[in-house]
């Protein structure tokens, strides 16, 4: 299709130049010599030798996607973009060039309503690959040490084996429950904080992830998770992230677990605001900061929150890929994932006074539930 325009898609911006034009495996890498395209950074776009034009957009900004008309489009993990339905429907909505406008979608199989309903479009054609038959492309270690950690997981099979999982029998929370609540923009909110479970380990290579959940509430007592910026930080790090969270939305407070580092990380937090008032990078070193130490055990503290979203009273804004799939995936008697714990951590002192010691009965109670 020489002079035609195209689309390329990612979750943001950085992974649109980073994974699919400038990647091991991207675009410019395997484009033949003689049809190398031109990357013009400034310009978000990927020009070919026979004049076709390439586009770049992120996910998160669905409106730049209204008004460009296209031949075709390139989304990459769409399962993973925030505001997957807005930015779907405008990318289709320019997809209108020519006699044969197609879309070739490169995703982890989430199951998610978007991707359920295209896997049954009798106008996709779908093809599978699991991580076995791509091995002559990937480093030997990975397969010693990655698959071998988490060949038979739900998230193996989803990762590794490119399989849609139903939701887990005994979960909290449901894909679909989650769905059903997801809205595109938070309302004003009353009251803002940012739940943080930190890491226990500094070390990158092994550490766990430290969840931190930026969450609101508003004149109606709805519950809203705003953003997941979770990861494996250094204590530096984590902190001026949380930090960063907390500026740019105006929280009321932070609340962190403090039962693996004490006052640690208390101090953390308060250190780093200090010094990054000391370089100008705040206007003032003052954080509150709410400590809160588990004496209960997970399911207790969880469930109550799970009953609220059960309820329909919490809200993602938009998509959290990587926190949906550990709600949904976590069993009560299993190690907790971070990001959920500094999701209860957020709500419970959103929504449950701080306390979070009601169990579901006395929370049905509450609601003016019965049986």
């Amino acid at each position: 299709m020489p002079g035609s325009r195209g689309a390329i898609v990612s979750a943001t911006a950085a992974d649109a130049r980073d994974i699919v034009v400038e990647g091991e495996s991207g675009i410019l890498a395997v484009c033949p010599p003689w049809n190398r395209p031109t990357y013009e950074p400034s310009r978000r776009r990927v020009v070919w030798p026979n004049g076709s034009i390439a586009t770049l957009y992120t996910a998160d900004k669905p409106d730049r996607l209204r008004g460009p008309q296209h031949h075709w489009a390139i989304c990459d993990e769409l399962a993973a973009w925030r505001y997957i339905q807005d930015a779907w429907d405008m990318l289709m909505m320019g997809l209108r060039l020519g006699e044969t406008p197609q879309c070739a979608i490169a995703t982890t199989p989430r199951p998610i309503k978007l991707l359920r309903q295209l896997l049954l479009d009798p106008a996709v054609a779908v093809t599978r690959g699991n991580t076995y038959e791509n091995r002559g492309n990937l480093a030997p270690a990975f397969f010693s040490q990655i698959l071998r950690k988490y060949e038979g997981t739900r998230l193996g099979r989803q990762e590794i084996g490119a399989e849609i999982l139903d939701d887990v029998p005994g979960a909290l929370w449901t894909h679909s429950k989650l769905e059903e609540n997801r809205i595109a923009h938070a309302p004003n909110l009353k009251r803002i904080v940012i739940g943080v479970d930190p890491a226990v380990s500094a070390n990158m290579d092994s550490s766990n992830e430290t969840g931190i959940i930026i969450a609101g509430v508003d004149a109606n007592e709805e519950g809203y998770v705003l953003d997941d910026l979770s990861g494996i930080y250094t204590p530096l790090e984590w902190a001026r992230s949380v930090i960063g969270a907390y500026d740019k939305h105006g929280a009321d407070a932070v609340v962190g677990e403090v039962n693996q580092g004490g006052d640690l990380v208390e101090s953390n937090i308060k250190s780093v605001a200090e010094i990054m008032h000391l370089k100008g990078e705040r206007s003032t070193g003052e954080i509150n900061f709410k400590a809160v130490r588990a004496t209960r055990g997970k399911y207790v503290r969880a469930e109550p929150i799970s009953a609220i979203d059960e309820q329909g009273r919490i809200h993602h804004v938009g998509m959290l890929a990587a926190l949906e799939d550990q709600l949904c995936s976590w069993i009560p008697g299993e190690d907790s994932p971070d990001r959920m714990d500094a999701r209860v951590w957020a709500f419970t002192e959103l929504m449950l006074g701080g306390g979070g010691g009601m169990d579901g009965t006395e929370l049905a109670k509450s609601f003016g539930w019965q049986g």
